[in-house]
């Protein structure tokens, strides 16, 4: 087509009824006259759009994931905070879980002993009372709690209580130096006193230098007047080396305690005694000593052949 004047008016005749279809469009809104031809047309070129479409969605596919790429990013960060909120969920289940194991062994302890027990758990260490090995336990007077109750747990003696507020109370642990319980010797019923050496074994001073003891052997408390500061048969611990006596009137004893103090959680202050002596009935079962292999023999007898005179 020609530049010329009346292709130019065309092409400005054109243009006016464009602007002029456009505007009686927007105007007419779904109600407009033109919405059946732009359907017509959307029918019309539908197919050649999705050809198209086909040709270029890779790009597009491309360009969808940068912009995405953030959603992408949060929901990946939100995943990775639900797994470890889970792990610290089961990680918390798994505390919780040996947490009631631990609660268990200690209600089966009291009950073998016959013992009233109040729960508690140790709250701070003996750094907020003084250079003791002592414990602050979350139950106090008005749980019941007195000075001068024994205190223990699953394993064995842990103490005994002697300073009590309102909510909580300091337990005095038995390795403190400071500490000494009587003590009454599995099966033989000798009597002596331990003391706490700190973070080793306790020292038992035996009342009879004669007494026939050896590693393995156990004690358990003896009791004290009306059952205050111990009530009696609670596991102390199992004798691990017998000092030489050198002709004193006292047998020495080293004795690893039952129970692990530097890991106390969940402990139980006797709030009421036993109405009879438990003896040795509170110590845990004896492990079974171990079978001896079987000895095998082997028997050779000669044969015949091997036995004749290799000359015949």
């Amino acid at each position: 087509m020609r530049d010329t004047r009346e292709s130019r008016l065309l092409l400005v005749l054109l243009v006016a009824v464009a602007f002029a279809l456009i505007t009686i469009d927007i105007r007419g809104g779904e109600q407009s006259p033109l919405d059946g031809v732009r359907r017509a047309a959307a029918s019309a070129f539908g197919p050649v759009e999705e050809g198209v479409a086909a040709v270029v969605d890779p790009v597009a596919g491309a360009v969808a994931a940068v912009r995405d790429s953030g959603d992408r990013s949060r929901k990946i960060t939100e995943l990775e905070r639900e797994n470890t909120e889970l792990k610290q969920r089961l990680g918390s289940d798994d505390r919780n879980r040996a947490r009631v194991r631990e609660l268990d062994t200690m209600l089966k302890t009291a009950g073998r002993g016959q013992y009233g027990i109040k729960g508690a758990q140790v709250i701070a260490i003996g750094a907020a009372q003084g250079f003791s090995w002592t414990v602050t336990i979350d139950a106090g007077s008005h749980d019941g709690i007195k000075r001068d109750m024994t205190v223990l747990n699953g394993d064995g003696l842990v103490g005994r209580v002697t300073t009590v507020g309102p909510s909580t109370a300091t337990v005095l642990l038995a390795s403190d130096p400071k500490f000494t319980v009587g003590t009454r010797l599995e099966k033989s019923s000798e009597i002596g006193f331990a003391n706490g050496q700190g973070d080793s074994t306790l020292k038992v001073e035996l009342l009879n230098g004669k007494a026939a003891v050896q590693p393995g052997d156990r004690l358990v408390t003896f009791g004290s007047a009306k059952d205050k500061p111990f009530v009696p048969g609670v596991p102390v611990g199992e004798v691990v080396r017998v000092e030489p006596s050198g002709g004193r009137l006292t047998r020495t004893l080293q004795v690893r305690p039952f129970v692990g103090f530097s890991k106390l959680d969940l402990v139980g202050v006797v709030v009421q005694p036993p109405r009879e002596e438990p003896r040795d009935t509170v110590l845990p079962p004896k492990p079974a000593a171990p079978k001896p292999a079987p000895t095998v023999t082997v028997t050779v007898t000669p044969s015949a052949s091997a036995s004749a005179n290799p000359r015949d």
